[in-house]
């Protein structure tokens, strides 16, 4: 690349696959000399403060009485066209392509010709597998999709479902994602003994508890383990696990669970578990499970939309078929019982994190992305 770039990220700034991984994305190129400027509502939750190079740009929301609900595409596009004219930004990497793609466009079109930023929209799933399908955002994000510069998912299973539903006929290329695990604060053994764990196995399962994401299947697999006093399940819960609480009692499991929510130093926690779990209904990509792989955690995951393009079932992992509760708890069971078989998928898993899923891997991708997009003339 000729010089570094200036580059502008949007992204959902809450716990989730999309707004974790534009945060490390926008510290990997601002470690690599770009700078990198975060445009939302909020700082993301993991996005460090103070780092070089690593700029944050609130967009305020006002709630104004003549709008029944406060709007965001606006005032984000305004923001947008703020920091690229007073920053000069070659490019908005957008992550979801609403409001993000949308609000881009038409921040580009604010700015004169000579000052428009390439636009990359990065779809992380619910923008494709949820609002594609629905006719009132489905229009709106065909529209942004075909206007940005480039197009990327983070698994070929998102591509063939955004090509399918959506009907789009452009090149969209796929770029996973990664995970860098950041120095432990505490030791494994100290974690544990704050979680109240012993010589228990601990199972992990992270996610924003969203309905897709299936925690009364994980409670109900957790349910059916044996023997019952075999495990402790912690769940990293990146939203509200109240609703959940009833289900857990009726469960039996109100002294085998463990919730802490909203962790952004998410490694010390993990580093205590002893396998993962992940009983979604579709997921695009898992980064929760990439993050124990990066870990050597060997996990149980359903068989489900980008998961097996992360996981090599019976190396790296062990998956089952959706719905199956039965299926997972015996997986569960197995590995709980066979710490050897635990580590020998863990160091297996370790080793596919570090050669596929790198931050060494997937960052200059980007990089080339975002050189070939700036060299390929004008935009519109």
């Amino acid at each position: 690349m000729e010089r570094p770039l200036r580059i502008g990220i949007t992204c959902h700034p809450s716990i989730g696959g999309s707004g974790i991984l534009a945060s490390a994305l926008g510290e990997e190129l601002a470690r690599r000399g770009h700078e990198v400027h975060f445009i939302s509502y909020e700082r993301p939750i993991r996005l460090p403060e103070g780092a070089p190079r690593l700029h944050f740009h609130p967009v305020a929301v006002n709630d104004y009485g003549v709008f029944k609900y406060p709007d965001y595409t606006l005032p984000l596009s305004v923001k947008m066209a703020e920091v690229t004219r007073d920053h000069g930004l070659d490019v908005l990497h957008v992550h979801y392509a609403v409001p993000h793609a949308t609000a881009a466009l038409l921040a580009r079109s604010m700015l004169p010709q000579g000052s428009r930023p390439r636009i990359v929209t990065t779809l992380h799933g619910t923008d494709t597998t949820l609002l594609g399908r629905d006719p009132g955002y489905g229009p709106a994000i065909r529209h942004a999709l075909e206007h940005s510069d480039a197009v990327t998912t983070v698994s070929a299973y998102l591509r063939r479902e955004t090509e399918q539903l959506l009907a789009i006929d452009r090149p969209i290329e796929v770029i996973h994602n990664f995970f860098t695990v950041r120095p432990f604060r505490r030791v494994r053994a100290e974690v544990r003994r704050e979680l109240g764990v012993g010589n228990e196995a601990l199972v992990v399962h992270a996610s924003n508890l969203r309905p897709l994401k299936r925690i009364d299947l994980l409670l109900e697999a957790m349910a059916r383990v044996r023997p019952a006093d075999s495990f402790r399940l912690l769940i990293l819960a990146g939203g509200d696990f109240s609703p959940y609480a009833s289900e857990v009692r009726r469960l039996g499991l109100a002294d085998r669970v463990i919730v802490r929510q909203n962790v952004g130093e998410i490694e010390d926690y993990l580093q205590a578990a002893d396998l993962g779990l992940f009983t979604s209904e579709i997921e695009s990509f898992c980064l929760s499970l990439l993050e124990t792989m990066s870990l050597g955690i060997p996990s149980v995951a359903t068989a489900v939309g980008g998961i097996p393009e992360v996981m090599e079932a019976g190396v790296t992992g062990l998956l089952a078929p959706f719905g199956d509760a039965n299926g997972l708890a015996r997986a569960v069971e197995s590995l709980v019982r066979d710490p050897g078989r635990r580590s020998e998928l863990g160091d297996a898993a370790r080793r596919r994190a570090r050669a596929l899923f790198s931050a060494d891997v997937i960052v200059p991708r980007y990089e080339e992305l975002y050189s070939r997009v700036c060299s390929a003339g004008p935009p519109p």
